[in-house]
């Protein structure tokens, strides 16, 4: 089986070997005045995801380098800028068999919680690093807007706004770049983005692996 691991659009060279996956749970069981017992179920949590991952400093024939060979630092800059930028990012592993076909996909938005390195003499001058990240939901807040009475002794009045509708316009075409993903194709023109936009935007192109775009590649909005 193979695999295309990418981290806010950037391919790793080797995709962890095994991964944890918890979807964590908000259920609640209370005890009713007969000493019975109930459950009440809510939504899942957050779902936590945990692996290790090999950063090589040497260049191997099972690593794949899309944009050249990069020693381990260079990803060590990556994730060292992800967890400083405070935002939250793609998490997109995709599992093929050998003839291309897609088995199935992990594609998250997601925080990078923390990433321990281990440097180990069996691993030679390789680094192996524990990646922890939690999946991260998107929420808004309404704005208050307090206006001053007009009359002596009358109450505030609490009124709420809705952002400005924008005026830019989507262009009908795309030309990949290099570490474009269709996610952020999506997420700079349509400023959201969901599984179901991608993989329309895939089938509107002909692309049969929704993670798998290519720099040059015109693809249409």
């Amino acid at each position: 089986m193979a695999y295309s691991f990418f981290l806010d659009g950037v391919q790793f060279p080797i995709a962890p070997s095994s991964m944890e996956t918890q979807i964590n749970n908000n259920n609640k069981t209370i005890t009713l005045i007969n000493e019975s017992e109930v459950n009440i179920l809510k939504k899942p949590g957050l779902t936590d995801i945990s692996f290790e991952l090999l950063l090589p400093n040497s260049k191997y024939p099972f690593a794949v380098y899309p944009d050249g060979f990069q020693p381990a630092t260079y990803y060590l800059e990556k994730l060292e800028n992800l967890k400083l930028s405070k935002k939250p990012f793609q998490f997109i592993v995709s599992r093929m068999k050998p003839n291309g076909d897609l088995l199935f996909d992990t594609n998250l938005k997601v925080s990078l919680e923390d990433y321990p390195i281990q440097e180990d003499a069996e691993n030679g001058f390789d680094i192996v690093v524990s990646l922890n990240l939690k999946q991260y939901r998107e929420y808004g807040t309404k704005v208050l807007e307090l206006k001053k009475p007009k009359v002596a002794g009358s109450k505030s009045i609490a009124k709420t706004t809705k952002p400005r509708a924008s005026n830019k316009t989507t262009p009908k075409t795309h030309k990949v770049v290099s570490r474009d993903t269709l996610w952020a194709i999506c997420k700079k023109y349509y400023g959201k983005v969901t599984k179901t936009m991608t993989d329309e935007l895939a089938a509107k192109n002909g692309i049969k692996n929704p993670d798998l775009i290519y720099p040059g590649q015109v693809i249409k909005l």
